[in-house]
């Protein structure tokens, strides 16, 4: 896969993420929404960095199953249960995401939602791929 990430100067600069990213390969891979659920279905972490982390761990997994790699992402949706918190949280996530993924940040975007499928879940990951 190629991509480029395309951030145009009249746009305000991005932090974390890219305005645009260009994809060209031959396979979509399409990433349900993860959460924190460890191998029993339990979701893992009391605080939201560390539910981030396995999350995003989680889709990393499923990414590399389908033979994909962290560069191959091109769009990621984050929910979170508090936005607030997550800004809070900011530079540590940005951390835990830059250990996981780099710094080829896909197009991105974070919501915040009411709940999310599992009561203990405080945030949620999904996005998708462009493999070669």
């Amino acid at each position: 896969m190629s991509t480029e990430r395309v951030n145009p100067p009249a746009l305000s600069p991005p932090t974390g993420f890219s305005h645009a990213v260009v994809a060209s390969g031959t396979r979509i891979v399409f990433l349900a929404g993860q959460t924190a659920l460890d191998q029993d279905g339990k979701v893992v972490g009391d605080t939201l960095p560390a539910q981030f982390e396995r999350a995003l761990g989680n889709l990393l997994t499923a990414l590399t199953a389908a033979g994909g790699a962290p560069v191959d992402l091109a769009r990621v949706t984050v929910y979170t249960t508090d936005l607030a918190a997550y800004r809070e949280h900011a530079a540590e996530l940005g951390r835990r995401w830059r250990e996981l993924m780099g710094r080829d940040y896909p197009a991105m975007a974070v919501v915040e939602v009411v709940r999310l499928w599992d009561e203990r879940a405080l945030i949620e990951l999904d996005g998708f791929a462009v493999l070669p």
